[in-house]
């Protein structure tokens, strides 16, 4: 059995994502790392060729503009890396998503445990969504719960809408539930960061126009509106010991100044005492 990683990333020094660590937590597991790394403003390319291993293979693009509406730039570029890789399964992470070395072994077996059974098509991760530090995380709604991130290689599978999930020919993929996470720190940086990432992100969805009412001109991004968060109590990957330890921002949490909505409370009620979340979006179907 061989596990690919693939992946793509631009400007991820510029915007401070950790597309670094997310490499480093997925190559002990896979065969080989197939990243497109866009034509950035920075140095994300010679960082990623400086990382010592001869697992990892890229491809450099230069981003279609014409693709900006909805997203698709970002499919087309996972579609891109995921067209290049040669494992049986080929094993998703964005350039904010970050897997912990305890769940590894847990990947690896039930890539074994599944790789014959076809109608098993991909694998679901479960998430956790830090936001405004690496203190807390996303406890509401506002969070998806869990996405595919392993998909079986040579199959028919793309990138699908915006590349948070993918499908076969606009069909849901079959998947199975495993017990790993998915550790994801894009709402993880400091407020100028996040800021210019929020100006530039938003604009791979929408126009400069509506960018500039809703994100606005504003230096620092505005954390205040976090919905309900936890605090973290576990540990994190070892290989974001060192941005853990860098944090030079502060952010405060106060449950008292969240607002919802009636129906955001009432939901939120029902989902923490049965665990069931109403009207979830699942873009895919488990088996």
């Amino acid at each position: 059995m061989k596990i690919s990683g693939f992946s793509f990333v631009r400007n991820g020094v510029k915007f401070d994502y950790p597309f670094r660590e997310s490499i480093l937590s997925l190559l002990p597991i896979v065969d080989e790392f197939v990243i497109a790394v866009g034509k950035s403003e920075d140095d994300t390319l010679e960082q990623i060729r400086a990382i010592d291993s001869d697992k990892i293979k890229i491809i450099e693009t230069v981003w279609d503009d014409a693709l900006r509406d909805g997203g698709k730039i970002l499919a087309q570029q996972t579609n891109i890396a995921l067209d290049a890789i040669t494992g049986d399964w080929g094993f998703y992470v964005q350039a904010d998503e970050i897997l912990h070395e305890k769940d590894l072994p847990i990947i690896v077996q039930a890539c074994e445990e599944n790789i014959k059974t076809k109608n098993v098509e991909g694998l679901l991760l479960s998430y956790k969504h830090f936001y405004g530090s690496y203190d807390y995380v996303g406890n509401s709604r506002r969070w998806y719960r869990r996405e595919i991130r392993i998909v079986r290689n040579n199959i028919g599978v793309r990138s699908w809408g915006d590349a948070q999930g993918f499908r076969i020919a606009e069909r849901k993929l079959r998947v199975k539930s495993i017990d790993a996470e998915i550790y994801h720190y894009g709402w993880v940086k400091s407020p100028f960061h996040q800021q210019q990432k929020q100006k530039s992100f938003n604009k791979l969805w929408h126009s400069d126009e509506w960018v500039k009412q809703r994100v606005g001109e504003a230096e620092k991004f505005d954390y205040s509106d976090s919905g309900k968060l936890l605090p973290f109590t576990g540990t994190h990957p070892a290989v974001m010991k060192e941005r853990v330890a860098d944090q030079n921002w502060k952010f405060q949490y106060n449950l008292s100044d969240v607002h919802e909505t009636t129906k955001e409370k009432f939901l939120n009620f029902v989902e923490e005492k049965t665990g069931k979340r109403i009207g979830e979006y699942r873009n895919y179907i488990e088996v």
